[in-house]
């Protein structure tokens, strides 16, 4: 289960449409996670630029992704998702997005702006498995 502030749900949503009909990105960062138990809130999202500049792919800009682990660090919180919108598919893990999962404690949230109102859904990727996860808004 992942857990989102409401304001961390209400930002990601919003970057989302503002960013399309290009693919929005960002990060994720909650409290430390106990040891072998993976963070299950975020508190607060990263909005990051898309490198990729695409409808399709996105790439987290390396300096976005190092301002953010640095102000994560500084709350002594760490990183502990993904963001992205599908602009024209829907909200679950491409290929793509299986390929680049980098951690499997992390959260891979995508924003599915298909339809007329905007879909939010997370995943757990590990060993190339995709798991929904139930997403609460707190």
């Amino acid at each position: 289960m992942l857990q989102l502030t409401s304001d961390t749900y209400a930002r990601l949503v919003g970057l989302a449409l503002d960013e399309y009909p290009l693919e929005a990105c960002g990060l994720l960062a909650g409290p430390l996670a106990a040891a072998g138990v993976p963070g299950n809130l975020a508190r607060i999202f990263y909005p990051c630029k898309n490198d990729a500049a695409s409808a399709r792919i996105y790439t987290v800009n390396p300096l976005d992704f190092m301002r953010a682990e640095k102000d994560a660090d500084d709350r002594h919180w760490e990183i502990n998702g993904v963001v992205h919108s599908h602009t024209h598919s829907e909200p679950y893990p491409s290929a793509t997005d299986v390929a680049a999962a980098v951690s499997p404690d992390w959260h891979y949230v995508i924003v599915g702006l298909k339809r007329s109102a905007p879909e939010t859904r997370s995943y757990r990727i590990v060993d190339g498995k995709v798991v929904s996860e139930v997403v609460v808004v707190i």
